[in-house]
């Protein structure tokens, strides 16, 4: 009898999820149920053999390959929709794809992603290791940084199987009481140039660039190059990301505030401190660098010596106080590089943020509009361009892992804003809370795709990959890519993958949905 409950338990947990709990618990307080209930003995053999099973099975766990299974969910199957929308056809934006970086490897933007047609999902575990960046390389695979308690380790993974085939451990997280100062130098991000080696600023001060293939094309990470910085930034002071310039200078960016350059043909290195913190990504077209620091967006360019110097500094509403979703005041993201030479950020104003579009070359800003509703906008994910505009989601109200538990659900919302004429408009927004998730647009398929969340009065946290139509807003599809803590995203982002895939990675590893026809192939 006792066996027969613990099996309807968890069929009942697999079809509501932890509603299941409330429901034994009422179940108890009958006595007649009750009382059929076997009452349990303690015995020292069964205890040994609770002991060897719970052993056995962790050491499975631990010596079974990373990718090897798929990540736990946690019930609530049958109250959460697996899949709701419709396929779509392909409508490719009728627009000038962004130029392609020449020291970068190729950019994602042409690649298409799911369309609805009964897409399937796979999951890979790599137990506590969080997944946050990725990229292909020009070989199919993805290379992504992960972390686990030691720190980052950078992956090459086959796109298939979502099994590692080659891992490098990375510099370990640096001891600090500064939460903003861990999360942004925390050597999660990094960029594959040209030659697919992926380059990251470490955790203890260093460049590097890692090879990820052999000379004969498997899959291998060696360091080719190392620029130690230490002396430039100071013991003090940390590195928070590096990124190639279209003359092939790497730029990098420290907690602190310094900027600087390294020239990787000529050799040497320059540095300029603007005295304020930053914490964001930046990004850089063919005559400049674009920062944003906790008070201002700036223009960094190489002078006539070959000096980094300050174009200009535009000042921003940095608000009065860090806003419920954001881990420090200032900037609610990095710069995005749009139409018409101009570049966008979100602020921090209150009540409502702001999306405002500056001229790249004066720094002059040419319009701001107001997103999501007031007392309730605040993100600190990157913009993304969709050419005349940018895609922005809303953090708000996402304080840590707590606030998806148990069907909870923060704010949310995205929305599209462009400029036209010198003026701004919010083109559309949609409610879909996508949370700690920079969004990616396909504009193959004109579509952007987002890691969202739901509210469910089961109290079941699952989570979507959804589409949503990036000229209208409107909902495509939603398919469910898990249940429970293990499937939360931290801070990663959505990468498309040359077949056609969306990945995502998570707390526990890796998601990828892709179209049914797309899985045959």
């Amino acid at each position: 009898m006792g066996w027969v409950l613990v099996a309807l338990a968890a069929l009942l947990w697999g079809a509501i999820g932890p509603v299941t709990i409330v429901v034994v618990a009422a179940l108890l307080l009958i006595p007649r149920v009750r009382n059929r209930v076997p009452r349990p003995r303690f015995s020292w053999r069964g205890a040994g053999i609770g002991v060897l099973v719970a052993s056995v099975a962790t050491a499975v766990l631990v010596a079974l390959p990373d990718g090897l299974l798929p990540v736990p969910g946690n019930g609530g199957l049958l109250v959460t929709p697996g899949y709701d929308g419709r396929q779509v056809s392909a409508k490719p934006l009728d627009v000038d794809e962004p130029s392609q970086h020449p020291w970068l490897a190729d950019s994602q933007t042409d690649r298409p992603g799911p369309l609805g047609d009964d897409p399937e999902t796979d999951t890979a575990w790599y137990g506590l290791e969080s997944c946050r960046s990725m990229q292909f390389a020009s070989n199919g695979r993805l290379v992504a940084i992960c972390h686990d308690r030691r720190g980052p380790q950078l992956h090459v993974l086959d796109a298939d199987s979502m099994r590692p085939l080659a891992t490098k451990r990375l510099p370990g997280t640096a001891a600090t009481d500064d939460a903003v100062r861990a999360d942004a130098c925390s050597g999660a991000r990094f960029y594959l140039d040209n030659g697919d080696r992926a380059v990251l600023a470490t955790t203890d001060g260093r460049i590097q660039a890692i090879g990820t293939a052999d000379a004969d094309g498997q899959p291998d990470l060696t360091v080719d190059q190392t620029w130690n910085l230490v002396k430039l930034i100071g013991k003090d002071d940390c590195l928070v990301r590096a990124m190639a310039d279209w003359s092939g200078r790497i730029w990098w960016v420290s907690y602190q505030g310094r900027v600087g350059m390294l020239d990787t043909v000529a050799g040497g290195a320059k540095v300029l401190d603007l005295e304020e913190q930053i914490t964001q990504p930046f990004s850089v077209d063919e005559s400049g660098v674009f920062v944003t620091t906790d008070h201002a967006l700036y223009r960094v360019v190489v002078d006539e010596r070959g000096e980094a110097k300050v174009s200009w500094r535009t000042a921003y509403d940095r608000g009065v106080e860090v806003k419920s979703g954001q881990i420090t005041q200032g900037t609610g993201s990095g710069p995005a590089l749009v139409d018409d030479n101009l570049v966008a950020i979100a602020d921090n104003a209150e009540p409502r943020m702001h999306v405002a579009f500056h001229d790249r070359s004066t720094g002059a800003e040419v319009c701001k509009s107001a997103v999501f509703d007031g007392g309730e906008s605040a993100t600190e994910t990157s913009l993304v361009s969709v050419g005349s505009g940018v895609i922005v989601t809303n953090d708000h109200d996402r304080r840590s892992v707590a606030s998806t538990l148990m069907g909870f659900t923060p704010t949310g919302g995205v929305a599209r804003v462009d400029h036209q004429e010198a003026k701004c408009r919010v083109v559309w927004s949609h409610p879909v809370a996508a949370v700690s998730t920079r969004p990616v647009v396909s504009w193959a398929t004109g579509l952007v795709y987002a890691m969202t969340k739901r509210p469910s009065a089961w109290g079941v946290s699952a989570w979507y990959l959804t589409a949503l139509d990036v000229r209208d807003g409107e909902h495509a599809f939603s398919v469910r890519t898990g249940t429970g803590v293990l499937h939360t995203p931290r801070l990663s982002f959505v990468a498309l993958g040359p077949d056609g895939a969306a990945y995502v990675g998570h707390r526990s590893g890796l998601v990828r949905v892709r179209d049914a026809e797309r899985a045959k192939t």
